[in-house]
């Protein structure tokens, strides 16, 4: 495909929404709809036999569910996967590791975002200071054996696709025992 023009449709501090002309390989033209938003990571923390999840209300959804620990820098600041991952692990679960396992970059929503995911898997825990941003101030941390998460994968408690795919690739990937 051929971007024709480009023009920004909405802006905010989390997100750009921009229409595209564009031309089809068969020569016909078209409008493209895309949601740029900067890359996020996201960490599976793993100690004791168990997996790290917070549970937050997503507005999008109407709804509270459980995730891993995700996020981006404020105000679109960017900064090493790694470093996003251990600043949000730090203000979500109050937690720091020593050992930080890349998994992989993911997509979320490639036919509508150019939004990237790099997930982590966290070993190695230890407590330090949670701080919650304006949009977290209900947002709850705990700690969950590892077939009580693969159980609220299957039952619908955890709905969330990063957070699937990152515990697929960690499960994959040996990043914890079995």
């Amino acid at each position: 495909m051929e971007q024709l023009s480009s023009r920004v449709v909405y802006q905010n501090r989390w997100m750009t929404v921009r229409e595209d002309q564009i031309r089809r390989p068969d020569g016909s033209d078209g409008i493209y709809g895309v949601i740029d938003k900067p890359a996020f990571s996201i960490i599976a923390p793993y100690e004791r036999g168990g997996l790290w999840l917070v549970e937050q209300y997503r507005y999008t959804l109407g709804a509270r569910y459980w995730e891993f620990p995700q996020g981006t820098f404020p105000e679109r600041r960017e900064g090493a996967p790694e470093d996003v991952a251990r600043a949000e692990l730090a203000e979500e679960c109050g937690l720091a590791a020593a050992s930080m396992m890349y998994l992989g970059r993911l997509f979320n929503a490639p036919g509508m975002s150019s939004q990237a995911c790099h997930a982590f898997a966290a070993t190695d825990l230890s407590p330090t200071h949670a701080d919650h941003d304006a949009e977290e101030t209900d947002l709850r941390a705990a700690w969950f054996p590892r077939p009580e998460v693969e159980a609220m994968i299957l039952d619908g408690r955890i709905v969330d696709a990063s957070t699937i795919a990152a515990y697929t690739l960690a499960r994959l990937r040996k990043a914890f025992p079995v």
